[in-house]
Protein backbone atom coordinates (compact mmCIF):
# COMPACT_ATOMS: atom_id res chain seq x y z
CA UNK A 1 0.00 0.00 0.00
CA UNK A 2 3.22 2.36 0.51
CA UNK A 3 3.21 4.87 -2.30
CA UNK A 4 6.88 5.58 -3.77
CA UNK A 5 8.39 8.58 -4.05
CA UNK A 6 6.90 11.36 -5.74
CA UNK A 7 9.46 13.38 -8.75
CA UNK A 8 11.17 15.48 -7.56
CA UNK A 9 12.32 17.47 -10.44
CA UNK A 10 14.10 20.44 -11.06
CA UNK A 11 11.04 22.49 -12.49
CA UNK A 12 9.36 21.92 -8.99
CA UNK A 13 12.82 22.49 -6.80
CA UNK A 14 13.37 25.95 -8.56
CA UNK A 15 9.69 26.79 -8.10
CA UNK A 16 9.76 26.20 -4.51
CA UNK A 17 13.09 27.65 -3.96
CA UNK A 18 13.58 30.77 -6.57
CA UNK A 19 16.65 32.07 -6.86
CA UNK A 20 18.17 35.63 -6.79
CA UNK A 21 15.46 38.29 -5.32
CA UNK A 22 12.36 36.31 -4.45
CA UNK A 23 14.84 34.06 -2.07
CA UNK A 24 14.99 37.59 -0.12
CA UNK A 25 11.06 37.99 0.14
CA UNK A 26 10.18 39.45 -2.96
CA UNK A 27 7.42 37.95 -5.42
CA UNK A 28 8.93 34.84 -7.06
CA UNK A 29 6.96 32.41 -9.17
CA UNK A 30 5.00 30.69 -6.63
CA UNK A 31 2.69 33.81 -7.24
CA UNK A 32 2.62 37.48 -6.78
CA UNK A 33 3.06 38.56 -2.99
CA UNK A 34 5.20 35.97 -1.41
CA UNK A 35 6.93 37.31 0.95
CA UNK A 36 9.05 34.92 3.17
CA UNK A 37 9.65 30.95 3.21
CA UNK A 38 9.98 28.75 5.51
CA UNK A 39 13.61 26.65 5.47
CA UNK A 40 12.91 22.90 6.62
CA UNK A 41 15.49 22.00 9.29
CA UNK A 42 13.91 18.43 10.20
CA UNK A 43 11.47 16.83 8.40
CA UNK A 44 10.28 14.29 10.70
CA UNK A 45 8.49 10.90 9.91
CA UNK A 46 6.00 12.09 7.03
CA UNK A 47 5.82 16.14 6.30
CA UNK A 48 3.17 17.21 3.58
CA UNK A 49 1.78 20.18 2.30
CA UNK A 50 -2.04 19.92 2.33
CA UNK A 51 -5.20 22.23 1.66
CA UNK A 52 -8.67 20.84 1.63
CA UNK A 53 -7.47 19.16 -1.38
CA UNK A 54 -8.71 18.94 -5.07
CA UNK A 55 -12.35 17.07 -5.44
CA UNK A 56 -14.22 16.63 -8.53
CA UNK A 57 -11.17 14.51 -10.68
CA UNK A 58 -12.11 11.19 -9.66
CA UNK A 59 -13.12 10.51 -13.47
CA UNK A 60 -9.42 10.90 -14.38
CA UNK A 61 -7.89 9.07 -11.34
CA UNK A 62 -7.09 11.84 -9.29
CA UNK A 63 -8.13 11.49 -5.49
CA UNK A 64 -9.01 14.01 -3.07
CA UNK A 65 -6.33 14.30 -1.24
CA UNK A 66 -6.34 17.47 1.20
CA UNK A 67 -6.00 17.15 4.94
CA UNK A 68 -6.93 14.02 6.65
CA UNK A 69 -8.77 16.06 8.96
CA UNK A 70 -10.52 19.06 7.44
CA UNK A 71 -11.76 20.75 10.34
CA UNK A 72 -8.39 20.96 12.06
CA UNK A 73 -6.56 22.35 8.99
CA UNK A 74 -9.82 24.69 8.77
CA UNK A 75 -9.23 25.41 12.68
CA UNK A 76 -5.73 26.18 12.08
CA UNK A 77 -6.09 28.77 9.14
CA UNK A 78 -8.84 30.61 11.20
CA UNK A 79 -6.35 30.85 14.06
CA UNK A 80 -3.63 32.57 12.17
CA UNK A 81 -6.26 34.98 9.73
CA UNK A 82 -6.30 32.62 6.90
CA UNK A 83 -8.84 31.58 4.81
CA UNK A 84 -10.01 28.24 5.41
CA UNK A 85 -8.47 26.74 2.09
CA UNK A 86 -5.37 27.86 2.61
CA UNK A 87 -2.27 25.52 2.48
CA UNK A 88 -0.15 24.40 5.42
CA UNK A 89 1.68 21.46 6.58
CA UNK A 90 0.50 18.02 7.80
CA UNK A 91 2.92 16.55 10.38
CA UNK A 92 2.99 12.84 11.02
CA UNK A 93 3.96 11.43 14.47
CA UNK A 94 7.46 12.53 15.28
CA UNK A 95 7.21 16.17 14.89
CA UNK A 96 9.66 18.47 12.65
CA UNK A 97 11.92 21.57 12.72
CA UNK A 98 11.36 24.38 10.41
CA UNK A 99 12.62 28.25 10.20
CA UNK A 100 10.65 31.41 9.71
CA UNK A 101 12.43 33.94 7.27
CA UNK A 102 9.82 36.97 7.90
CA UNK A 103 7.90 37.59 11.33
CA UNK A 104 4.07 35.96 10.99
CA UNK A 105 1.84 34.27 12.78
CA UNK A 106 1.49 30.32 13.09
CA UNK A 107 -1.11 28.12 14.86
CA UNK A 108 -1.04 24.14 15.28
CA UNK A 109 -3.53 22.53 15.64
CA UNK A 110 -4.72 18.21 15.73
CA UNK A 111 -2.76 15.97 18.14
CA UNK A 112 -1.32 17.27 21.27
CA UNK A 113 2.53 17.83 20.69
CA UNK A 114 4.84 20.49 22.34
CA UNK A 115 5.46 23.23 20.08
CA UNK A 116 8.49 26.22 21.07
CA UNK A 117 9.41 28.91 19.04
CA UNK A 118 12.87 30.02 19.81
CA UNK A 119 13.35 29.71 23.40
CA UNK A 120 9.58 30.76 24.08
CA UNK A 121 6.90 27.15 24.50
CA UNK A 122 3.37 28.04 22.68
CA UNK A 123 0.45 25.59 22.98
CA UNK A 124 -1.33 23.51 20.71
CA UNK A 125 -4.88 25.67 19.49
CA UNK A 126 -3.30 28.78 19.97
CA UNK A 127 -2.05 31.19 17.62
CA UNK A 128 1.33 32.24 18.44
CA UNK A 129 3.67 35.10 16.85
CA UNK A 130 6.99 34.41 15.92
CA UNK A 131 10.04 36.87 14.91
CA UNK A 132 11.78 36.81 11.76
CA UNK A 133 14.63 34.27 11.56
CA UNK A 134 12.98 31.90 14.51
CA UNK A 135 13.36 28.34 14.44
CA UNK A 136 9.81 26.50 15.57
CA UNK A 137 10.01 23.12 16.92
CA UNK A 138 6.92 20.68 16.75
CA UNK A 139 7.78 17.96 19.08
CA UNK A 140 6.35 14.15 18.79
CA UNK A 141 2.84 13.92 19.64
CA UNK A 142 1.70 12.81 22.87
CA UNK A 143 -1.39 11.19 21.94
CA UNK A 144 -3.08 10.92 18.06
CA UNK A 145 -0.33 10.95 15.12
CA UNK A 146 -1.17 13.95 12.87
CA UNK A 147 -0.76 17.92 13.41
CA UNK A 148 -1.72 20.65 11.47
CA UNK A 149 0.50 24.03 11.02
CA UNK A 150 -0.57 27.11 9.35
CA UNK A 151 1.58 30.48 9.01
CA UNK A 152 -0.52 33.71 8.07
CA UNK A 153 -0.14 34.08 4.22
CA UNK A 154 -0.36 30.62 3.68
CA UNK A 155 1.90 28.35 1.65
CA UNK A 156 2.18 29.40 -1.83
CA UNK A 157 3.46 26.52 -3.64
CA UNK A 158 2.23 25.67 -7.54
CA UNK A 159 -1.39 24.76 -7.17
CA UNK A 160 -2.07 21.33 -9.29
CA UNK A 161 -5.42 20.90 -10.55
CA UNK A 162 -6.92 23.74 -8.29
CA UNK A 163 -5.09 22.50 -5.30
CA UNK A 164 -1.55 22.76 -3.55
CA UNK A 165 -2.26 19.03 -1.55
CA UNK A 166 0.71 16.05 -1.96
CA UNK A 167 -0.94 13.03 -3.04
CA UNK A 168 1.46 10.66 -2.25
CA UNK A 169 0.09 7.81 -4.01
CA UNK A 170 -0.31 9.53 -7.53
CA UNK A 171 2.64 12.16 -6.77
CA UNK A 172 0.62 15.24 -7.53
CA UNK A 173 1.43 18.55 -5.90
CA UNK A 174 4.63 19.14 -3.97
CA UNK A 175 6.70 15.55 -2.36
CA UNK A 176 7.10 15.11 0.90
CA UNK A 177 9.28 17.60 2.56
CA UNK A 178 12.94 16.74 2.93
CA UNK A 179 15.58 18.55 5.16
CA UNK A 180 16.68 21.74 3.52
CA UNK A 181 13.60 21.74 1.66
CA UNK A 182 12.13 26.21 0.98
CA UNK A 183 8.71 26.81 0.58
CA UNK A 184 7.25 30.30 -0.08
CA UNK A 185 4.83 31.94 1.86
CA UNK A 186 1.95 34.05 0.43
CA UNK A 187 1.16 37.68 2.09
CA UNK A 188 -1.26 37.57 4.99
CA UNK A 189 -4.91 38.42 4.18
CA UNK A 190 -5.93 39.25 7.83
CA UNK A 191 -4.80 39.00 11.68
CA UNK A 192 -5.17 36.61 14.13
CA UNK A 193 -8.25 35.43 14.93
CA UNK A 194 -9.35 37.10 18.50
CA UNK A 195 -9.26 34.02 20.75
CA UNK A 196 -6.72 32.45 23.66
CA UNK A 197 -6.97 28.98 23.37
CA UNK A 198 -8.84 26.22 21.66
CA UNK A 199 -8.37 22.85 23.36
CA UNK A 200 -7.27 19.83 21.56
CA UNK A 201 -9.37 16.74 21.86
CA UNK A 202 -7.39 13.55 22.74
CA UNK A 203 -8.15 11.01 20.76
CA UNK A 204 -10.82 7.93 21.62
CA UNK A 205 -9.05 4.86 22.28
CA UNK A 206 -11.45 2.72 20.75
CA UNK A 207 -12.98 4.11 17.28
CA UNK A 208 -16.50 3.70 16.55
CA UNK A 209 -17.39 3.61 12.64
CA UNK A 210 -20.71 3.97 10.97
CA UNK A 211 -20.59 1.62 7.85
CA UNK A 212 -22.88 1.98 5.26
CA UNK A 213 -23.87 -1.06 2.79
CA UNK A 214 -20.89 -1.44 -0.19
CA UNK A 215 -21.62 -2.31 -3.52
CA UNK A 216 -20.48 -5.40 -3.13
CA UNK A 217 -22.11 -6.30 0.32
CA UNK A 218 -23.38 -9.64 -1.81
CA UNK A 219 -20.35 -11.46 -2.65
CA UNK A 220 -19.90 -11.86 0.85
CA UNK A 221 -21.26 -14.30 3.32
CA UNK A 222 -23.87 -14.00 6.50
CA UNK A 223 -21.01 -14.75 8.51
CA UNK A 224 -18.55 -11.96 7.50
CA UNK A 225 -20.87 -9.59 7.43
CA UNK A 226 -21.68 -10.29 11.33
CA UNK A 227 -18.30 -10.49 11.96
CA UNK A 228 -17.75 -7.12 10.35
CA UNK A 229 -20.62 -5.90 12.62
CA UNK A 230 -19.77 -7.71 15.36
CA UNK A 231 -16.01 -8.04 16.49
CA UNK A 232 -13.01 -5.81 16.99
CA UNK A 233 -10.60 -4.82 14.74
CA UNK A 234 -7.03 -2.77 15.34
CA UNK A 235 -5.23 -0.46 13.42
CA UNK A 236 -2.41 -2.33 11.57
CA UNK A 237 1.42 -0.51 11.36
CA UNK A 238 0.97 -0.84 7.49
CA UNK A 239 -1.51 1.80 7.02
CA UNK A 240 -0.72 5.50 5.80
CA UNK A 241 -2.79 8.40 4.02
CA UNK A 242 -3.53 5.73 1.12
CA UNK A 243 -6.11 3.75 3.56
CA UNK A 244 -6.41 2.00 7.19
CA UNK A 245 -5.34 -1.50 7.80
CA UNK A 246 -7.51 -3.42 10.16
CA UNK A 247 -6.24 -6.80 11.25
CA UNK A 248 -8.60 -9.02 13.35
CA UNK A 249 -11.27 -11.88 11.96
CA UNK A 250 -10.87 -12.54 8.63
CA UNK A 251 -14.29 -12.01 5.73
CA UNK A 252 -15.04 -15.00 4.16
CA UNK A 253 -16.61 -14.29 0.48
CA UNK A 254 -19.84 -15.77 -1.36
CA UNK A 255 -18.53 -14.98 -4.22
CA UNK A 256 -14.91 -16.70 -5.45
CA UNK A 257 -15.20 -14.48 -8.78
CA UNK A 258 -12.93 -11.91 -10.10
CA UNK A 259 -14.29 -8.44 -10.12
CA UNK A 260 -13.21 -5.92 -12.90
CA UNK A 261 -12.17 -2.63 -11.64
CA UNK A 262 -14.46 -0.43 -10.34
CA UNK A 263 -14.71 2.90 -8.59
CA UNK A 264 -13.64 3.68 -5.14
CA UNK A 265 -14.51 6.48 -2.92
CA UNK A 266 -13.39 8.13 0.53
CA UNK A 267 -14.29 5.88 3.53
CA UNK A 268 -14.36 2.39 1.06
CA UNK A 269 -13.82 -0.82 3.00
CA UNK A 270 -12.22 -3.12 0.50
CA UNK A 271 -11.69 -6.43 1.47
CA UNK A 272 -8.05 -7.85 -0.40
CA UNK A 273 -7.70 -11.70 -0.71
CA UNK A 274 -6.26 -12.22 2.62
CA UNK A 275 -9.67 -11.30 4.36
CA UNK A 276 -8.53 -7.92 6.10
CA UNK A 277 -10.38 -5.16 5.85
CA UNK A 278 -8.67 -2.00 4.34
CA UNK A 279 -10.43 1.46 4.81
CA UNK A 280 -9.37 4.14 2.38
CA UNK A 281 -8.30 7.51 3.22
CA UNK A 282 -7.50 10.56 1.52
CA UNK A 283 -4.89 9.29 -0.77
CA UNK A 284 -6.66 6.63 -1.99
CA UNK A 285 -7.16 5.05 -5.67
CA UNK A 286 -9.79 6.09 -7.75
CA UNK A 287 -10.51 2.11 -9.04
CA UNK A 288 -9.85 -1.20 -7.38
CA UNK A 289 -10.52 -4.75 -7.91
CA UNK A 290 -11.28 -5.96 -4.72
CA UNK A 291 -14.93 -6.13 -3.62
CA UNK A 292 -16.13 -3.09 -1.13
CA UNK A 293 -17.96 -4.77 1.51
CA UNK A 294 -18.94 -0.94 3.11
CA UNK A 295 -18.13 2.62 3.27
CA UNK A 296 -17.40 4.42 6.41
CA UNK A 297 -19.74 7.38 6.63
CA UNK A 298 -16.68 9.77 8.28
CA UNK A 299 -12.89 8.64 8.31
CA UNK A 300 -11.82 11.80 10.31
CA UNK A 301 -11.15 9.51 13.55
CA UNK A 302 -8.30 7.80 11.62
CA UNK A 303 -6.16 10.59 11.10
CA UNK A 304 -5.40 10.19 14.93
CA UNK A 305 -5.40 6.36 15.63
CA UNK A 306 -2.18 4.76 15.94
CA UNK A 307 -1.50 1.09 15.55
CA UNK A 308 -3.27 -0.99 17.68
CA UNK A 309 -6.07 1.45 18.30
CA UNK A 310 -9.10 -0.62 18.38
CA UNK A 311 -11.60 -0.08 15.35
CA UNK A 312 -15.68 -1.19 15.89
CA UNK A 313 -18.20 -1.07 12.84
CA UNK A 314 -22.24 -0.05 13.49
CA UNK A 315 -24.56 0.05 10.96
CA UNK A 316 -26.22 3.92 10.70
CA UNK A 317 -29.26 2.64 12.77
CA UNK A 318 -27.40 1.55 15.71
Amino acid sequence: MAAGRPDRSGAFRRARRPAGPARAGHPGPAGDGVTGEIEVLRAGALTTVQDLGRPGWAHLGVPRSGALDLAALRLANRLVGNPERAAGLEITLTGCELRLTRATTVAVTGAEVPVTAGARPGDTGRPLTVPAGTVLRIGPARHGVRSWLAVAGGIDVPPVLGSRATDTLSGLGPPPLRDGDRLPLGAPLGGPAPVDLTVPERPAAELHLTLLAGPREDWFTPTALDRLLGTAYTVSPVSNRVGARLAGAALPRAVAGELPSEGIVLGAVQVPADGQPLIFLADHPTTGGYPVVGVVADVTPLAQARPGTTVRFHGPQR
